[in-house]
C-alpha cells in the first residue's frame, strides 16, 4: 500500500506544480519533461489521478471486508485502522484533497470564462450550517467529506496546511499548536510536537502547503478571507517584530 500511496502523491504532486507555476518557472517545468502534452492532457492526467485513487481506496475496502467474512475475524478492520495510523491509506493523502480542488477551480474558471467544463465533476465545495466541506463522490454510492473547518480556532481554514497524520489546519493555528512561530515556520516544530486532533508526534516536518485549496476557499469565500487576511498580516507583523527584536538583543548581548 505504501508503494502505490507513494506513486500517487509523486505524481499528484507533479501535476500540482505544473499547474501552479507562473512565468520561466511553468515552461522550464515543462520542458524538463514532468508532464507532456497540452492543456487538456493536464486535466486528464488530473482525473486520472483521482479516479485511480477512489478505485484504490474502494477496492481495499471491499477485500478488507470480504477477508474478514469469509474468515470470520476482524483482521481486515485491523489492517485498515493501522495502514491509517501509518499514514499508507490514500484516503489520508493532502494531494487527494489538493486534486479535488484543482478540479473545482479549473470547472469554476471554464464556467466563468464560457467554456465547457473538462474537468471531473464528482467534486465539490458544499456548506453545512456555514461550515465548508470538501465533497467527492466516490463509486457504490461512498461519499467522501473533508471537514474544512480549523478545530483550533474553529473557523474555515485559512492559508491550510495538511500535516502527515492528515488533519488541516491553518497554517498559523498548526504554528501555535507547534510552538513556533510564524517567522521560524513548521519546520522548526520539534519531533515531540503532537497533533492537536489524534495527539500524533512528528507530525510537522513533512507538513503540505495546501496551494488549491487555499485558491479555492479565497475564491469561496471571499469577504471571510480579506477579513482573516487583514488579522493575519497585524499577527504576523507583530511576530516578525517580536523575532528580530530578540535577536538584535541577542546579537548584542543584552
Amino acid at each position: 500500500m505504501s508503494d502505490i500511496v507513494g506513486c500517487f502523491n509523486e505524481r499528484a504532486q507533479k501535476l500540482l506544480e505544473l499547474h501552479l507555476a507562473s512565468g520561466f518557472r511553468k515552461y522550464f517545468i515543462w520542458f524538463k519533461g514532468k508532464l507532456q502534452g497540452s492543456h487538456v492532457a493536464l486535466i486528464q492526467e488530473g482525473k486520472d489521478l483521482v479516479n485511480y485513487a477512489l478505485i484504490n481506496a474502494v477496492a481495499i475496502r471491499k477485500i478488507l471486508k470480504k477477508y474478514d467474512k469469509v474468515h470470520f475475524s476482524k483482521q481486515g478492520q485491523a489492517f485498515k485502522s493501522q495502514a491509517q495510523s501509518m499514514h499508507i491509506e490514500i484516503l489520508q493523502s493532502p494531494w487527494l484533497c489538493e486534486l479535488m480542488a484543482f478540479h473545482i477551480n479549473l470547472r469554476e474558471t471554464k464556467v466563468k470564462s464560457g467554456m465547457t467544463p473538462a474537468s471531473f465533476e464528482g467534486c465539490y465545495l458544499t456548506f453545512n450550517d456555514g461550515k465548508p466541506f470538501l465533497s467527492c463522490e466516490l463509486f457504490d454510492s461512498v461519499k467522501l467529506d473533508i471537514d474544512l473547518t480549523c478545530s483550533i480556532c474553529l473557523d474555515t481554514v485559512f492559508d491550510p496546511v495538511s500535516l502527515t497524520c492528515g488533519h488541516i489546519f491553518c497554517y498559523m493555528c498548526a504554528c501555535s499548536a507547534a510552538s513556533v512561530s510564524i517567522v521560524n515556520g513548521l519546520k522548526a516544530a520539534e519531533p515531540k510536537e503532537k497533533c492537536p486532533l489524534c495527539r500524533e508526534a512528528g507530525v510537522y516536518e513533512g507538513f503540505v502547503h495546501l496551494d488549491e485549496l487555499s485558491i479555492l476557499l479565497r475564491r469561496s469565500c471571499s469577504e471571510y478571507w480579506e477579513q482573516r487576511l487583514q488579522m493575519e498580516r497585524v499577527e504576523r507583523v507583530r511576530q516578525a517584530k517580536e523575532h528580530w527584536e530578540s535577536q538584535c538583543q541577542a546579537f548584542v548581548g543584552v
